[in-house]
């Protein structure tokens, strides 16, 4: 399989863009809370003291922005066998946040591919794949939106 070609680059954009992965759903623990803030060395009192966490506009402990990167979510990488680029290479991603994520909150994760196209790079032809997980709480809140930008090449 050549994806340099537009009607292979169209076959796998049908195939693939829209595609959902099955939800996943992670138990917000507050002690997971405090253990990924001393993980990533952040004595913010937010995710690691509850009474002060109490007297913010919160009104209790939260997790911090980047504590979703814990939450699983399965992949949709499963290109078809013959697909030609192996080496994989992530290409960033971008967040957006909207509720704050609280002990006891049962997030659920839903990744689904937004994008797909082709780019020249130095090394030769590269797909670009472009992923969003979307993490909702169990009110039906997004918490957040995370895109992530796969690289094969």
């Amino acid at each position: 399989m050549t994806t340099d070609t537009a009607p292979e680059i169209e076959a796998l954009r049908k195939s693939y863009i829209g595609k959902e992965s099955p939800p996943e759903v992670m138990e917000v623990e507050r002690g997971h809370i405090r253990a990924f803030a001393q993980a990533i060395e952040d004595p913010n009192p937010l995710w690691n003291n509850e009474a002060e966490a109490r007297k913010t506009r919160f009104g209790g402990m939260v997790a911090p922005p980047t504590f979703l990167r814990a939450a699983r979510t399965q992949g949709l990488e499963d290109l078809p066998p013959d697909f030609p680029y192996k080496r994989l290479l992530d290409g960033g991603s971008e967040w957006e946040y909207f509720e704050p994520v609280r002990p006891g909150d049962r997030i659920t994760a839903v990744n689904r591919v937004v994008d797909i196209y082709p780019r020249a790079g130095q090394l030769g032809p590269m797909i670009f794949i472009v992923t969003e997980t979307t993490y909702t709480n169990q009110f039906g809140q997004v918490a957040a939106t995370q895109k992530n930008t796969s690289i094969r090449y």
